[in-house]
């Protein structure tokens, strides 16, 4: 190793209390310097010298950004909304993939297997039933996502009102909701639908959201009592905010996550429900298209002509477990407790 000189005995000396004192000038002056011109990158325009890349990265997440970025690494969800993506392009745009109309029938063909251009075969009216379970997918799809969407609103609004005022209110919703929880679901609609004449979806999706909300009320209602216990909501009516305020700034966005997962979950089981009223005979009546329908009609026919149930069948069945999937899939992300 080459020899280095050492330092002189005057310069040493010479050093004394300025030397000191420069020495610890330099290494103040070291100090004050931002971690990025230690480290010879390039000088930062934020505050307290920190980066951009870094501010952000330190910058808290919310609940639903934490929920979204399990949702995409999450196959089941992947899966499941791919389904669902699907099954809503053929509702809007049945034409795009089934070419015929469902209601052309040709008797002398019921019963036959597939055939070129109709890989489903036909019912026992001698319809396509490829055709017909296509086209059966907005009815399903309808019924569900409105019925749904009405559930959430009416029950969300009663429950809320009645976990937010509590009291007489709270009490009286409670009775009227176990009064509908004791009403059979398909014996209600053997009942209440059975009196209408009209062939439309609309009695069906009315008599879902009669009967469902008091599910969707009790989760809203449980969901608002425990949110306002927090520290937050009892600060911001010590700054004297209104009531109204309150319930939708404060409560609502932190309570909505349950009401959620339960609809996304019950969305499968109301169009179950449509089709099963169908099959009965209270839903939905011909000429409509429905799965629960052509299930009802090829039952009949099932040691003949098997496929004429299956694919409708089927249909139904996948549609059913894509939205609960869903829904168990957005309950697992949403839900602190299982992360």
């Amino acid at each position: 190793m080459p020899d280095q000189p050492f330092p002189s005995e005057g310069a040493i000396a010479g050093s004394g209390a300025g030397g000191a004192m420069d020495l610890a000038a330099g290494e103040a002056a070291t100090l004050e310097r931002p971690p990025s011109a230690l480290s010879g990158g390039p000088e930062s325009t934020g505050p307290a010298g920190a980066t951009p890349s870094a501010a952000s990265a330190e910058r808290p997440r919310s609940l639903w950004s934490d929920a979204w970025r399990d949702l995409r690494r999450n196959p089941v969800f992947v899966v499941s909304a791919l389904i669902i993506l699907f099954l809503l392009f053929i509702s809007l745009w049945p034409s795009a993939i089934a070419s015929g109309s469902p209601l052309k029938c040709d008797l002398a063909k019921a019963q036959q297997g597939s055939a070129p251009g109709h890989p489903f075969g036909y019912d026992g009216q001698g319809c396509d039933v490829y055709t017909r379970t296509v086209y059966g997918a907005r009815t399903s799809v309808m019924v569900g996502v409105c019925a749904t969407l009405g559930v959430a609103v009416l029950g969300s609004v009663l429950g809320a009102l009645a976990g937010f005022f509590g009291g007489l209110w709270d009490s009286f919703l409670s009775r009227i909701t176990d009064i509908f929880f004791a009403i059979p679901v398909v014996l209600g609609g053997l009942v209440l639908l059975s009196v209408v004449t009209g062939n439309s979806v609309w009695p069906v999706i009315g008599f879902i959201v009669l009967l469902g909300w008091p599910q969707i009320s009790r989760i809203a209602r449980g969901a608002v009592i425990t949110a306002q216990q927090n520290d937050y909501v009892q600060a911001a009516r010590a700054l004297g905010a209104s009531n109204s305020r309150v319930l939708l700034r404060h409560i609502a966005p932190n309570a909505v996550a349950p009401v959620i997962v339960v609809a996304t979950i019950a969305l499968g089981t109301y169009i179950a429900l449509e089709a099963t009223l169908s099959y009965l005979g209270v839903g939905l009546k011909p000429p409509s298209v429905s799965w629960g329908i052509d299930i009802s009609a090829a039952s009949p026919y099932i040691r003949n002509a098997p496929h004429a149930l299956l694919w409708p069948s089927g249909a139904l069945a996948l549609t059913v477990l894509a939205f609960i999937m869903l829904g168990d899939a957005v309950r697992d992300a949403l839900d602190p407790k299982l992360r």
